[in-house]
């Protein structure tokens, strides 16, 4: 990546920030060119520029002034004689505290790896409930640590590219930051899959100019069918990830040629109404496709994500996925919880509910910090990473989101603590089922509860979300039933 110099940085970050004071930019930018001195990175690079690409891309996510210094700043109280007392002095509280929240903690009082990861997991996670930033940041430094990688040992090369595939590449897909997902992937792919990264590349490539005329004679048959009405609307070609194109390859055993969807357009519109105006006339002038339907503006995301997705037959027969969306809803879908740090200005305030928005991001992590095995900690985090939802309904209609996989105890406990602890069965579309069943999208669930019943330790065995186990370990530890 192109690390941008001083007079750089502090130009791009003035462009949606004009009105901020950016000297402390500029002290943060050369204090860490001094902490850091002659340090050197595996590639022989001086350390600084590091540093200066995390900063690159904290500006292009167009993240707030106190977060760029701390990318600037983050290795300084990690790598070299900088204290947090010193730190604090200089930049001030908020800063330090940012940096803080992305230092990793020392190796020495931890028996093994998985230790060590599942600890520094652990507190940044706790960090990051303090401080969504925190988050944001670390994904900025693996992102540029992923791009460096082919100077590290092979040995180590495949643990971290491993670690970016089960957890960071999750973490910022959770986060609705799509794109960043997909450099990720797609750089620890190559890693972990060097052979089948240069043959789906050599695919992807060769098919690329037929795709290319193929898309673009989509996009100029949607623009005619849209011409006529007088909504606002810009048409986007969307290409997928390889990673992504090869997991479907895998989750649906074909070969890339069969892979139906990697063709995709988005139509990005100015309001929610006109999102669904513009589905109608997509609908009209192209056949869509039975059972590709999802409306994610009215049941938003956990991770804040909305669009309208539809799959049509294209002019040649070829099946297109369609997004359609509004520019703000177009801007969380690039950059997610990042979005929303946006400098804006006049009647443009920022977003008023954001902290809303995080609530369940917080909530998640309080429960993970219940579990106390360093194993059961991240595996429990991988799976509450997996973005895989199924929607199930109450009788009484409202939606909770699950992730795949979830069972009536996990929906119990998501309606509420008292009624999953006192869960005896469920029903599931007027029939009863075991508490393992696990739930499709579009399943009624009926919770059934009896007095004075209590959570069981099999119950572990049932359950999915880190919430259901956490409060079913919460309740056996005060028994004594569980360490």
């Amino acid at each position: 990546m192109n690390a941008l110099d001083k007079p750089q940085l502090i130009a791009q970050f003035s462009s949606y920030a004009a009105h901020v004071d950016t000297a402390i930019l500029g002290k943060a930018y050369d204090y860490s060119i001094k902490a850091h001195g002659n340090q050197e990175r595996a590639s022989g690079e001086d350390y600084f520029i590091h540093c200066r690409c995390v900063a690159t891309s904290l500006v292009e996510w167009k993240m707030d002034l106190p977060t760029i210094c701390a990318g600037l700043l983050h290795d300084v109280i990690e790598d070299t004689p900088t204290s947090q007392e010193t730190l604090r002095v200089e930049f001030g509280e908020e800063i330090t505290r940012l940096v803080l929240g992305v230092t990793k903690l020392e190796h020495l009082q931890y028996s093994s790896r998985d230790d060590i990861q599942a600890e520094n997991w652990r507190k940044m996670l706790l960090a990051t409930a303090q401080d969504i930033r925190v988050i944001v940041i670390k994904l900025a430094d693996r992102l540029h640590n992923m791009q460096t990688l082919g100077f590290l040992p092979a040995d180590k090369q495949q643990r971290i590219a491993h670690e970016t595939l089960a957890l960071y590449a999750p973490l910022a897909h959770r986060l609705g930051m799509f794109q960043l997902k997909g450099q990720l992937e797609d750089l620890a792919f190559e890693r972990l899959y060097p052979q089948e990264f240069k043959e789906l590349e050599a695919k992807v490539n060769a098919m690329l100019a037929t795709r290319e005329l193929t898309l673009k004679k989509f996009k100029d048959a949607v623009g005619n069918s849209l011409s006529n009405t007088a909504i606002a609307h810009r048409i986007l070609a969307r290409s997928k990830s390889l990673y992504s194109i090869y997991g479907k390859m895998q989750r649906q055993d074909k070969p890339f040629e069969e892979i139906q969807d990697a063709l995709g357009v988005r139509i990005i519109t100015d309001t929610v109404s006109n999102c669904y105006a513009l589905l109608g006339i997509v609908h009209t002038q192209f056949k869509p496709v039975a059972g590709t339907f999802t409306d994610y503006i009215s049941i938003p995301k956990m991770n804040l994500y909305q669009s309208l997705h539809t799959t049509v037959m294209g002019p040649g027969g070829e099946l297109v996925e369609i997004q359609i969306r509004t520019e703000e809803m177009h801007r969380t879908a690039e950059y997610g919880i990042a979005a929303h740090w946006r400098y804006k200005t006049g009647e443009h305030a920022r977003d008023a509910h954001l902290e809303e928005k995080l609530n369940w991001l917080r909530q998640w992590i309080e429960w993970l910090q219940d579990l106390k095995s360093p194993r059961e900690f991240l595996d429990s985090l991988k799976t509450d990473l997996e973005l895989n939802q199924v929607f199930v309904f109450t009788p009484a209609g409202e939606v909770k989101a699950l992730p795949a996989g979830a069972t009536p105890l996990d929906f119990a406990f998501a309606v509420h603590t008292d009624i999953g602890q006192a869960c005896v069965g469920a029903q599931v579309n007027n029939k009863m089922v075991k508490l393992d069943y696990q739930f499709k999208s579009g399943d009624i669930c009926k919770i059934i509860t009896k007095k004075g019943s209590a959570p069981k330790k099999d119950w572990l065995m049932y359950v999915k979300t880190a919430r259901a186990r956490s409060k079913i370990r919460h309740y056996l530890r005060e028994k004594g039933i569980v360490a």
